[in-house]
């Protein structure tokens, strides 16, 4: 396969007064593996249906395959959806069946975690055999694209290391892949990074060309809460994973002034920044803009 496989060429996407996508340029190539980050709202499923013909844009156009998305294209297409494209009335098994009709090819077989559950109706599954079994359906008729959004969402970490497995193999065989996520361990397994907020696309790279300077501040207290609540109403771009307090982009003076004034002690320390403190301070840039 040769050529872009997945371009959008200034798309914008307006409901109304709202403004879903904004001016977005983006392309995905044959053996690249494209993650698509964002906050919830940031448009990301907005610009895939798009891309993919299930949504009309306001301005600007649309490439899948070389051509514009219609039917025939989207039979060289391999699609996971949020909502997963199954059929919960069918059982697994039929799901893949029908899927396999569709698309004139061999019907998959489920894996040995699945076997016993073939005549189990789709929506009387856990979330995660769900995903594995729409990702089974996407990936029957060896599609040359691959677009999957949130596709390991609710998958056991095992299963997830698996789905990846399955995706870096797909692009190894040429196909272009596009991929939305929250976890950002899985960002990192992807060759390049596109990164939406407030509909626009605002960084793109490797995680380091997105980070950039972005720096970042651990604090440390015993009073993890009460330290949380003070930066917040301070105004910084302040994070919390699990007690661990994190500040981007911030001067390690100026957060022991807020954190002494409410009667916190902690020790500070500069640290590298993560990619979603990046995304943080640009989802607050965009927001003040």
């Amino acid at each position: 396969m040769t050529g872009v496989l997945l371009r959008a060429r200034q798309v914008t996407r307006r409901f109304g007064a709202f403004t879903a996508v904004d001016d977005v340029s983006m392309q995905v190539q044959p053996g690249e593996v494209v993650g698509l980050l964002g906050a919830n709202g940031a448009g990301k499923t907005t610009l895939i249906r798009m891309l993919l013909g299930l949504l009309a844009v306001t301005s600007g156009s649309v490439e899948l395959l070389g051509g514009v998305p219609d039917r025939e294209h989207r039979r060289r297409l391999g699609y996971v959806p949020q909502g997963l494209g199954l059929y919960g009335d069918l059982t697994a098994a039929e799901n893949l069946l029908f899927s396999a009709r569709a698309y004139d090819s061999a019907v998959p077989a489920l894996p040995p975690a699945l076997a016993g559950r073939a005549d189990v109706l789709v929506r009387e599954l856990p979330l995660g055999a769900q995903r594995q079994v729409a990702f089974l359906a996407a990936l029957a008729h060896s599609p040359e694209v691959l677009v999957l959004d949130e596709p390991t969402s609710g998958v056991d970490a095992l299963a997830r290391a698996a789905l990846w497995d399955t995706i870096r193999g797909q692009a190894e065989h040429g196909a272009g892949v596009l991929v939305t996520t929250h976890y950002m361990q899985e960002a990192q397994q992807c060759d390049r990074l596109l990164l939406m907020s407030n509909g626009k696309l605002v960084a793109q790279g490797s995680e380091a060309d997105i980070i950039g300077s972005t720096t970042a501040v651990a604090v440390r207290t015993g009073d993890w809460a009460q330290a949380f609540a003070a930066l917040n109403a301070a105004g910084a771009p302040v994070m919390l994973a699990g007690r661990a307090i994190r500040v981007a982009n911030a001067d390690p003076g100026e957060l022991h002034e807020v954190l002494t004034a409410a009667g916190i002690q902690a020790t500070l320390q500069p640290v590298p920044a993560t990619i979603e403190e990046r995304m943080l301070v640009l989802a607050r840039e965009a927001s003040a803009s």
